[in-house]
């Protein structure tokens, strides 16, 4: 049976400084998540060993540092990450950032934090 999911519905969780996620699919071989940063806010700089991530920016803006280049999106732009790349994502704006990010397999447990 399908359903209509949205982060109304959807399992939350919060990360970091006051960050968002909701699973939009929780499924073993995928994970597309809503997240929501406030603005200057960070995450962790880190790497997946086999996730492959996909960012995708809603709302606002978002700056993912790739290897130690910063690269700022805006809304309707999206990066891809593959396995292993260190990377950090970072809300340098003064406004909130909302933006989903496609894992594939799941990263929440591929994470290797370097901080």
């Amino acid at each position: 049976m399908s359903n209509v999911v949205s982060i109304q519905n959807a399992e939350h969780y919060t990360w970091g400084a006051k960050c968002d996620g909701w699973f939009l699919l929780k499924e073993e071989n995928m994970h597309v998540i809503q997240e929501r940063m406030p603005a200057g806010t960070a995450e962790k700089r880190h790497y997946h060993k086999r996730s492959r991530q996909f960012f995708y920016v809603l709302r606002g803006e978002l700056t993912i540092e790739v290897a130690r280049e910063a690269l700022r999106m805006r809304e309707g732009e999206g990066l891809e990450i593959a396995p292993g790349a260190v990377h950090q994502a970072r809300n340098n704006s003064n406004k909130d950032a909302e933006f989903f990010v496609v894992s594939c397999p799941p990263s929440h447990d591929d994470r290797m934090n370097l901080e």
